[in-house]
């Protein structure tokens, strides 16, 4: 057309290389193809013309959050001569009404990410993955730490769920692999651990957050509750995590680890592959972010527990045993996520293994055998009806020799021989030892012979030889050391 402004027809269309007669059929009429198409009409009569606005728009307005298919099998009981191939047509109709009449839409505002501003955390459920540790499966989470403008992040496995313990034990061990801390710290992770607590509860946990914040310099901020996407930067990162774990997994072959050691080394492993891939960014980030204090600050609770008659404390439903010397005592103990650490004093007299309750809410205890043996060998009927006693047994093996005896001795004998097999594993350290040898034995089909068994681990103390040593008089002594010259002889 711009050609046909100076030129004939004729030479106007064989400028734009077309055929003379589309140059005067464009003369004519200068529409596009696409503008000449008639609208297409229904083809068939509208299946819902009859009910639309008189029955599923009202129930549109009344119960906005209705879903289309709970309409459509409504519809289908009000007029069953409807055909049940309407579903998809009603589904279209429903969603261009609401797009149309509908309520208004929560909107999510992508933020822009600067260096070193903002670290994230949250916690994700990881027993979907099967991890089994000594064949036995783990319950865990992840507490999971991200720096969202480098995508640094690191990952530590939690025994338990959502709690403060965790939250501190993690995020340090997150900002100290940083090598820096963000100047703000965002996270919806104290919202399980503020559930069914009072007020001067959750004052407190508030806090000690706070006070953990604070030693790092950064400002503490939470997103809204139920507002999962206000920590988008995390949530998502989430699945490719848990995606990058599940296929180490398979290519290694197991999902079970010898110890948690191993099993946490194996997610650390996987943290640092995903963070090798944004190196360079990440090395750029840490010019941006705060220097870290000289000390870290507590990842730990500390309670206050006085051991009973029983021979130990309970704590937050688990009872764990101490040595019986500590009876009576106030023993100051430091709650980890994985371990508690005893104080009496200022001096510090061991590690016990962290116990948790039952998802029911049953006590559990930790029970190591060592500190009640001694009493158990005045005590052995005691054994019977213990409350810890399948908790008692170090090994599922002096669990088996105990059934095995109480099933063909009496009750008295089958405490008391158990009792020496737990004494003879704690006199001569062979636990392990003697729980092989009790396999071995049960396996056979007989009883395990107690007195064949100390002959087995170590000699009887009436069969050891007597040795007397007799006293060496010290002038015998002078006879070895060579008598000096006397200096005035040489002279």
């Amino acid at each position: 057309m711009k050609f046909r402004q100076t030129h004939p027809i004729e030479v106007a269309a064989a400028k734009a290389d077309i055929s003379r007669a589309t140059g005067y059929r464009l003369t004519q009429d200068p529409r596009l193809p696409s503008q000449k198409a008639q609208p297409r009409e229904r083809r068939r009569p509208d299946p819902l013309e009859a009910i639309f606005d008189a029955e599923v728009v009202p129930l549109l307005h009344e119960a906005p959050g209705l879903r289309a298919v709970a309409i459509y099998e409504e519809m289908l009981r009000r007029h069953p001569e409807l055909s049940p191939g309407i579903r998809r047509t009603l589904e279209r109709r429903v969603r261009s009404w609401r797009a149309l009449h509908g309520a208004e839409q929560d909107v999510i505002f992508r933020q822009v990410h600067e260096p070193g501003r903002m670290g994230l955390s949250d916690f994700t459920e990881m027993s979907s993955l099967g991890v089994t540790v000594g064949g036995q499966p783990l319950a865990h989470m992840l507490y999971h730490f991200r720096l969202p403008w480098s995508g640094f992040e690191h990952a530590h496995v939690i025994l338990g769920g959502e709690s403060f313990v965790a939250l501190a034990e993690g995020l340090q061990n997150a900002l100290w692999s940083a090598g820096g801390a963000p100047h703000q710290h965002r996270s919806d992770s104290l919202s399980a651990a503020f559930r069914n607590l009072d007020a001067d509860a959750k004052a407190d946990l508030t806090t000690r957050y706070d006070a953990l914040c604070a030693h790092y310099r950064m400002v503490p901020t939470r997103n809204n509750r139920g507002e999962a996407h206000e920590n988008g930067a995390i949530e998502s990162a989430h699945g490719h995590l848990k995606a990058a774990i599940r296929d180490a997994l398979l290519m290694r072959g197991t999902t079970d680890f010898p110890d948690l050691v191993g099993y946490r080394a194996f997610v650390d492993e996987i943290g640092g592959r995903r963070n090798a891939a944004h190196s360079k960014r990440i090395t750029a980030e840490r010019a941006y972010l705060q220097t870290l204090p000289a000390n870290r600050t507590a990842d730990f609770e500390e309670v206050i527990v006085t051991v009973s008659s029983t021979g130990g404390f309970t704590l937050r439903k688990v009872f764990y045993t101490v040595p019986s010397r500590l009876i009576g005592h106030r023993l100051r103990v430091r709650l980890y996520d994985d371990r508690l650490e005893i104080f009496m004093g200022g001096t510090a007299l061991m590690t016990l293994s962290r116990g948790r309750a039952h998802p029911d809410g049953r006590h559990d205890q930790v029970v190591n055998y060592r500190h009640v043996i001694h009493a158990l060998r005045k005590k052995p009927m005691a054994l019977l009806n213990l409350v810890y006693r399948d908790k008692l047994f170090p090994r599922p093996a002096y669990r088996r020799a105990f059934e095995a005896l109480s099933a063909q001795l009496p009750e008295k004998l089958a405490c008391k021989i158990t009792v020496e097999f737990l004494a003879l594993a704690h006199d001569r350290g062979c636990e392990r030892e003697l729980a092989e040898q009790l396999d071995r034995v049960l396996d056979q089909g007989v009883l395990p012979d107690p007195v064949a068994l100390r002959r087995l681990f170590g000699p009887d103390p009436t069969d050891l030889p007597t040795v007397s040593v007799l006293p060496v008089a010290l002038d015998s002594y002078d006879a070895l050391v060579a008598p000096a010259p006397y200096v005035g002889e040489m002279a």
